[in-house]
């Protein structure tokens, strides 16, 4: 008879403990959400804070362009530091940001050959190309380039890192969420 009830005991207490370790884990999610979770509110407000492609190009002001997808783990690791750019360089550049996820941005993918993303592109303010880094970059070499808009003659430089998304082409040359890598 003690047994039964030491063993019910037993398992009421376990039952206990495990509600208050869930609990206390969901609390943790909920307030430190930002934390976990920043970078993919990121890459889901540069949608809402790149300017107009056409209008950067035309603005006399150079141009930072990232070709990005939500659903992109290297995307998501740049985010902060691209943010940071943002922050840092929006008075004086152009900050595009294109989803390849949406259709509209097709033309600029098949201009710019975005076959791998992160892509960034870095125009002076005259619209040439300066730059392309695809794939996860080392935040110096990016602020390399951006500084390196201050002179008069640039040479086109192009880094590819392994860490990159692919992105596939369908046949109809359209784009769409299944059509990426």
């Amino acid at each position: 008879m003690q047994t039964d009830s030491r063993g019910s005991i037993l398992k009421s207490n376990l039952k206990t403990i495990l509600i208050l370790i869930i609990s206390i884990v969901v609390i943790l999610l909920l307030l430190f959400r930002n934390f976990f979770f920043k970078s993919t509110y990121l890459l889901k407000s540069f949608g809402e804070l790149s300017a107009d492609p056409e209008i950067a190009f035309t603005n006399n002001k150079p141009t930072f362009m990232e070709f990005y997808a939500e659903w992109c783990e290297v995307c998501k690791e740049m985010a902060p530091q691209v943010s940071a750019f943002k922050d840092e360089y929006e008075k004086d550049i152009n900050f595009v940001f294109l989803n390849v996820d949406n259709q509209k941005w097709g033309n600029y993918i098949e201009k710019f050959d975005v076959n791998g993303i992160p892509q960034v592109n870095i125009f002076d303010k005259k619209g040439n190309l300066i730059s392309t880094f695809i794939g996860k970059q080392d935040e110096m070499k990016i602020r390399e380039s951006i500084n390196n808009l201050k002179k008069e003659e640039n040479q086109y430089e192009e880094i590819i890192n392994a860490e990159f998304s692919t992105i596939h082409e369908n046949k109809n040359n359209e784009f769409s969420p299944r059509s990426h890598g």
